[in-house]
């Protein structure tokens, strides 16, 4: 499962969410969205679980959980995934 994450503080880096998350199970991939000029994070991203119970129970434990002194904002990704741009073959 997709999990979008947002009010991220800016300090948070991408094995800090992993670490978090893991605490729920298997963490396959952890992406903060950074600003393509400055590299700055946007404050948001995603975190893929494979398994869908345990990121139910993630998205549950985390969301409104204070991380950094900012309560993050965790649901089921929807919509557009990140990488979702055909590859050249």
């Amino acid at each position: 499962m997709n999990i979008f994450v947002s009010n991220i503080s800016f300090k948070v880096r991408e094995n800090s969410l992993r670490d978090l998350f893991s605490q729920y199970g298997v963490v396959e991939r952890v992406k903060i969205v950074k600003d393509r000029d400055t590299q700055r994070s946007k404050g948001y991203g995603f975190v893929e679980m494979p398994n869908d119970e345990e990121a139910q129970r993630a998205i549950e434990a985390l969301n409104g959980y204070v991380h950094f002194e900012r309560p993050l904002i965790v649901s089921q990704a929807r919509g557009r995934q990140e990488n979702s741009t055909p590859s050249a073959e």
